[in-house]
């Protein structure tokens, strides 16, 4: 399974999952050329994309949509009420093709918006960015995958130092706003297990955030709760170009 991190963050979130021929698409919230320079890197184009998952609508995750062809779109009622909708409800699977789906709940200020456990029959991948928090039940759900794709949004002391106004701090403070870094890693010690390779840090804020500051408070986190990160690979997803995890 190789996932490819087209652009993460606030101004525009795309993802690509690869398996076995078939491809799928996490969110569209950039340009055309950006997601076509991203499958051409991988010999393929938009006709090769099998079906889209949406996390929820808003305009850094749906922008992009009025550009792809009319391929089955994969969301909760509430998100998107277009006809090639197909209506998912949290926890319950689905297949596309060979991979099973998992919707899971996050928790964000819009309606029923979801993460994905996707599994391949041999490898598992965990995507959950915009999230407050993680419910028990979904964390229940993200176990001992292989790949995660998971938000760590920003530094506290980092956000409150910005000329953002009041109200949109505490947004993304509150428990329907925005995970941390230091409540990311504190949910990724409960998650990972003996199958867990690489973590990807997805939506950083280029306010309130860094790479080096994210992966610094993981590694702090993770130091003291006395677990090694020495076989997992750690790195940070970006705004303005691909990262490729997963299966090279």
């Amino acid at each position: 399974m190789k996932i490819i991190v087209v652009q993460s963050g606030s101004k525009g979130n795309a993802t690509l999952v690869i398996d076995k021929g078939r491809v799928l698409l996490i969110d569209m919230g950039v340009g055309l050329r950006v997601l076509k320079i991203a499958l051409e890197k991988e010999n393929l184009n938009m006709m090769n994309i099998n079906a889209m998952l949406l996390t929820h609508e808003h305009w850094d995750h749906t922008t992009g949509i009025r550009y792809l062809p009319p391929l089955p779109i994969y969301c909760t009622k509430e998100t998107c009420d277009k006809p090639n909708v197909v209506e998912v409800v949290p926890y319950e699977s689905f297949n596309i093709e060979h991979f099973c789906i998992t919707p899971i709940k996050t928790s964000h200020d819009v309606k029923n918006p979801l993460g994905f456990v996707i599994e391949n029959g041999e490898e598992k991948l965990v995507y959950l960015t915009d999230s407050g928090k993680i419910t028990v039940k979904s964390l229940e759900k993200m176990k001992n995958a292989d790949y995660y794709v998971i938000e760590s949004n920003h530094d506290p002391d980092m956000l409150m130092a910005t000329n953002r106004p009041m109200m949109l701090k505490r947004r993304i403070l509150s428990t329907k706003g925005h995970l941390s870094n230091e409540q990311s890693a504190t949910y990724m010690v409960k998650c990972i297990g003996e199958k867990t390779k690489e973590i990807i840090l997805a939506h950083l804020s280029e306010e309130a955030n860094s790479p080096e500051v994210a992966l610094s408070t993981y590694r702090k986190v993770f130091e003291d709760a006395k677990i090694s990160l020495k076989d997992i690979e750690l790195k940070c997803a970006n705004q303005h170009y691909s990262v490729i995890g997963g299966s090279k």
